[in-house]
């Protein structure tokens, strides 16, 4: 092995490298990367937006089209291909078009599997989004059509760091600041940083100039006192808030506070699993939502393709031979009744949830791939309240986080200041929570989100005026809130499932690695009918 001085250039870009690693290890990516600008590794990402997907060139004369389902993802595909001059047609099961882009108001009346019926009793103006609700800054795709179509888009604000983190078995249940969280977490485990580099434990690995650069990282990062330690000062308060704020003219002067969270109850409190969500890429960087809700773009998407869209089909087989593709299907409206539509191809995005119970003639590898997906259970819960109590609390926006049932408060992101009313998602539900909320009537869950949301927000029962509470494994049309891959299953099933079959191509967020995403759905989409035209051109 050849030797290196801690010196040479050619050593000590992986020592320090070393180094990094245990930073991550120990305090997490933002304590490592303030590490990396101090050593002089971080850099501005080179990353450059996606080109636009090329339109498709060339149909063959007469080549008809069948889509299935007129979600985000089947009118992607029909907007393309009849732009590229194919004869184009869409089977949707529901009265309008969108799919899991979907925006609950006032006046409207859901149906869940089980016969429950709720009818939305919200004030003019205020929605829940049930399934997409943000649209990250590098979702280009979906980004790009939103601008092409003229979808008015505003902030979602992601990190509030006034909002609240919860936990019921820490700090006596009693919710803390975000911005408290952040701030002494990150600052004791500076401090604790900074005295392992003290007392020599990195001097194997750094040389005196990259522990001093170190230590001054530390003690910015962490906001530390001139001993190292972290505690109660003016630089702590300005990242966690202060027992009296700066003020103007004979005010009381600024104060720190003296509620530092204690270090060892703050990790076992697991307030950091929550924390992290921000520094996630999706969420680093400019987050949106759709003016008025996430169906403005299911409906700007219909205004293209509104033409082409046959709603309350249900299909009830898919039959594909030599001469084309046969789809049997019945008026929702009118169960019972026996209708055909015949095309030369099909683009196929019915979530496989539903897609595995059509009889269906496609390869044993595409069949097999369909069954092989399961779907994931997700609850969101919409509260309208009397008035908007939270910004009493200077909350804007946000979410508030918690280890009970619920999972989280998203606060809305609009009409800051507003006199009245307000609808908050009481709740954004995953894995065995949601199974168990699903199996409630709805009306329980409404009240179960009520008596968990008390715990962060005592005014809850005194604002309370109605709710409206959707369970994806209820939701008729899809039976699950998106498609669960794993290791295995991608590698044993991913590809026979993306693959042209016949006459027939999937897409969706199931045929995608951005799966529950509405990019996930275009891209899915612009893929299958990109290889889906190759081959009809190369068979004309």
């Amino acid at each position: 092995m050849k030797h290196c001085s801690m010196e040479a250039s050619d050593c000590l870009g992986i020592t320090r490298r070393q180094a990094l690693s245990v930073i991550g290890k120990t305090a997490g990516a933002a304590a490592m990367y303030q590490a990396m600008a101090y050593l002089g590794f971080a850099a501005q990402s080179p990353f450059k937006e996606s080109e636009r997907f090329e339109r498709l060139r060339g149909a063959p004369k007469g080549v008809s089209v069948l889509v299935l389902g007129a979600g985000i993802a089947g009118m992607t595909a029909a907007y393309e291909l009849r732009n590229a001059g194919y004869s184009v047609k869409i089977l949707e099961y529901r009265p309008k078009a969108g799919g899991r882009c979907w925006t609950i108001r006032g006046g409207d009346v859901y149906t869940e599997l089980g016969g429950a019926t709720q009818k939305c009793e919200f004030d003019r103006g205020l929605y829940i989004n049930p399934g997409p609700w943000r649209i990250p800054y590098n979702h280009f795709a979906i980004l790009s059509y939103c601008k092409s179509f003229g979808v008015s888009l505003e902030p979602f604000i992601q990190v509030n760091y006034n909002a609240f983190v919860h936990s019921t078995r820490a700090y006596g249940g009693k919710p803390q600041r975000y911005r408290k969280v952040q701030a002494d977490f990150q600052g004791h485990i500076a401090e604790l940083l900074s005295k392992s580099v003290n007392q020599g434990a990195l001097n194997k690995t750094l040389n005196k100039a990259d522990r001093e650069a170190l230590t001054s990282a530390l003690r910015s990062w962490g906001a530390l006192r001139e001993d190292g330690s972290y505690g109660k000062s003016i630089e702590s308060a300005e990242r966690r808030g202060f027992e009296v704020w700066p003020g103007g003219g004979l005010m009381p002067l600024m104060a720190a506070s003296n509620d530092i969270l204690e270090g060892k109850e703050l990790i076992k409190s697991r307030f950091w699993r929550r924390i992290i969500t921000g520094q996630f890429h999706e969420f680093q960087s400019s987050i949106f939502q759709p003016v008025g809700g996430m169906d403005m773009i299911a409906q700007a998407f219909a205004k293209q393709v509104d033409d082409l869209i046959k709603f309350n089909a249900r299909v009830t087989s898919i039959a594909q031979d030599e001469n084309g593709v046969s789809v049997s299907y019945e008026n929702s409206a009118r169960p019972g009744s026996a209708l055909t539509e015949r095309a030369d191809y099909c683009v196929c995005t019915i979530p496989l949830s539903i897609l595995s119970q059509i009889p269906l003639n496609v390869s044993a590898p595409m069949r097999e791939a369909i069954r092989a997906v399961p779907y994931e259970a997700s609850v969101k819960i919409g509260l309208q309240f009397k008035r908007r109590f939270w910004e009493d609390e200077h909350i804007y926006g946000g979410i508030s986080y918690t280890d009970a049932p619920i999972s989280l408060i998203g606060y809305p992101n609009t009409d800051y200041g507003r006199q009245g009313k307000g609808v908050l998602l009481g709740a954004y539900i995953w894995g065995r929570n949601a199974y168990e909320f699903t199996s409630m009537t709805p009306a329980e869950r409404i009240e179960a989100a009520l008596k968990y949301g008390a715990l962060i927000h005592p005014q809850y029962r005194d604002h309370f005026e109605n709710g409206i509470a959707v369970g994806w494994h209820r939701v008729p049309w899809t039976n699950g809130c998106h498609g669960i891959w794993t290791d295995e299953t991608r590698e044993k099933r991913y590809k026979d499932l993306c693959q042209i079959d016949g006459r027939i191509a999937l897409a969706g967020e199931h045929a995608s690695y951005i799966p529950a995403w509405l990019e996930g759905a275009v891209l899915s989409a612009q893929d299958a009918i990109k290889r889906l035209h190759a081959n009809i051109v190369a068979k004309n």
